[in-house]
């Protein structure tokens, strides 16, 4: 069995560490542990054991997670190393070949490439730039029929920032129950949203629902490596924790502590607003550059999540592009292709303010540089 490169990923693992900024990040710029932690709490982690944690989460860090989601128990959680995992062992476990499965894209394609790896018979639903990233629901009403698996959503979608409307999650949820597909939700930047209301969560809409989701990027800590997948019962969440034996056993006992306090009420609340107000001073910024482009790019503002995805007017591909920033001006940004968009480009806005301006600085070099070849 093959699997296809995870261009991005390959391209980010590569030169991330290497170039002066990265902007391609999806997830705003790390919680310090002195912020994370009290001096209280700290004492009471030096004392701990460092064995292994247990392997599908400690009870107190399932309970924390479960009271996310009204009605779920700890039973229904599974905790896992980053949502990555959780989106690999749900698909490694529930996916055979010829599975008719609906994926909204773009999207982050990890999910693109395991279901094309285990066979999936893979059917885009494409948000529209023309209706502000939304789905067109006619469309996808001739998607589904009586052979779907599976609908897949990204809410608040990566790369666009774009969050469903009432109207698109109740059709999602009236198809699948039609033909009585699964919803996978995958919720990683619920929490992030500029305005401050949370996005609403697919789970207890539907009964067959798996919401996905972690501490990397609404949380702002992605070195924790925590993920989680809610199922909808005790037996779900069994079958899949077998695959979870097979891949990382369980996640680190340190990490496991840090998310129970990172998703304590009042930490929770704290780590939220600090990622919406960086967004929210950010974002201005980024919209105020794109704006002094002469034309060259049109942005729908994100709703939620460190992220904006511009289409840009000029001929040259967004992956030969952004090779030139990397090799010329030591800037990192994630190009359309991909997500299988080309004349699009993510850019990230979790970083400091200064940095981010700088990124922009060499990025406005080369735009002009390229302009210039292309008149």
């Amino acid at each position: 069995m093959k699997i296809e490169t995870f261009k991005m990923e390959r391209m980010q693992s590569v030169w991330e560490n290497l170039v002066d900024y990265n902007i391609s990040e999806s997830g705003v710029h790390p919680i310090p542990f002195q912020e994370l932690v009290s001096p209280e709490e700290l004492e009471k982690i030096r004392k701990m054991n460092l064995g292994y944690a247990q392997a599908n989460g400690t009870p107190e860090l399932r309970e924390t997670i479960s009271r996310l989601y009204p009605g779920a128990t700890i039973e229904q959680i599974l905790v896992t190393a980053g949502s990555a995992e959780a989106n690999f062992i749900l698909y490694w476990s529930n996916t055979e070949p010829g599975d008719e499965v609906i994926l909204m894209l773009p999207n982050y394609m990890q999910i693109w490439g395991i279901l094309r790896c285990f066979g999936a018979n893979l059917k885009p639903l494409w948000l529209r730039e023309s209706l502000n990233w939304a789905p067109d629901l006619d469309e996808l009403k001739k998607l589904v029929t009586n052979k779907t698996k599976r609908i897949i959503v990204c809410n608040p979608n990566n790369p666009t920032g774009a969050i469903l409307s009432p109207e698109a999650m109740e059709t999602i949820v009236n198809l699948a129950d039609k033909v009585g597909a699964w919803i996978h939700s995958d919720e990683v930047y619920l929490g992030a949203e500029l305005d401050g209301k949370e996005t609403p969560s697919f789970w207890g809409k539907y009964d067959k629902v798996i919401v996905v989701n972690g501490l990397s990027k609404a949380y702002g800590l992605p070195g924790l490596r925590i993920g989680w997948m809610v199922g909808p019962d005790k037996d779900f969440i069994h079958h899949t924790w077998r695959y979870h034996e097979y891949t990382t056993i369980t996640v680190g006992i340190l990490n496991d502590r840090l998310a129970q306090i990172a998703l304590s009420p009042d930490k929770r609340e704290k780590n939220l607003n600090r990622t919406r107000n960086i967004i929210r001073r950010n974002l201005p910024i980024l919209q105020s550059w794109l704006n002094k482009q002469d034309g060259i790019f049109q942005l729908i503002p994100p709703k939620a999540g460190a992220i904006a995805f511009p289409r840009y007017n000029l001929k040259i591909n967004s992956t030969k592009l952004v090779n030139r920033l990397i090799h010329e001006k030591s800037v990192l940004i994630v190009p359309g292709d991909h997500f299988e968009m080309d004349h699009y480009l993510r850019f990230g806005l979790g970083g400091e303010e200064e940095y981010l301006l700088n990124a922009l600085a060499r990025i406005e070099n080369t735009i002009k540089e390229i302009k210039e070849e292309e008149n």
